[in-house]
């Protein structure tokens, strides 16, 4: 099998449209983080456990329909129900023990507010996020649920 790596110039309009969509996702997460602290007077880690789902949520959809366009056209429930659920376990695992780990430490440490805290966790797990992303749940290939390590490759020419 051969890793195929995407030029510069598509990795760069990738990185950004990835960029674009994270910064509405911000957007989303830090409202459901005010909303939840406000409203629900939920804990500094559970208001940033409910506001990072509903940006994975958020996520899911603008990735799918504008910054993997090109590797997600499926139409059957089954499958995107399937894509969505290693995004939710991927990014939204890497996220969420991100955020709260980060959340934790900088307020733990500074007695920072919880929505700036959000802010320094969301720049360290977006990268990470990125290259998942590109590489194992919006892959090249049809997406299946099997076979964990040949997501990072490309299989295209695979005989599967």
């Amino acid at each position: 099998m051969k890793i195929r790596f995407e030029s510069k110039g598509e990795l760069l309009r990738r990185w950004l449209k990835f960029n674009f969509v994270g910064a509405m996702g911000i957007g989303v997460q830090l409202a459901g983080v005010e909303l939840a602290s406000a409203v629900l007077h939920a804990s500094p880690a559970f208001a940033t456990v409910l506001g990072v789902e509903a940006a994975v949520l958020h996520n899911f959809l603008w990735h799918e329909k504008f910054t993997w366009v090109d590797r997600s056209r499926t139409k059957c429930w089954r499958k995107r129900l399937a894509q969505f659920l290693w995004f939710n376990g991927t990014t939204g695992a890497i996220s969420i023990a991100g955020n709260v780990l980060m959340v934790l430490l900088v307020r733990w440490g500074g007695h920072v507010p919880v929505v700036a805290a959000n802010c320094v966790s969301i720049a360290a797990c977006s990268i990470v996020n990125f290259v998942v992303n590109d590489r194992v749940v919006f892959r090249r290939r049809r997406f299946s649920s099997g076979d964990f390590p040949d997501m990072l490759l490309d299989t295209e020419n695979s005989t599967r």
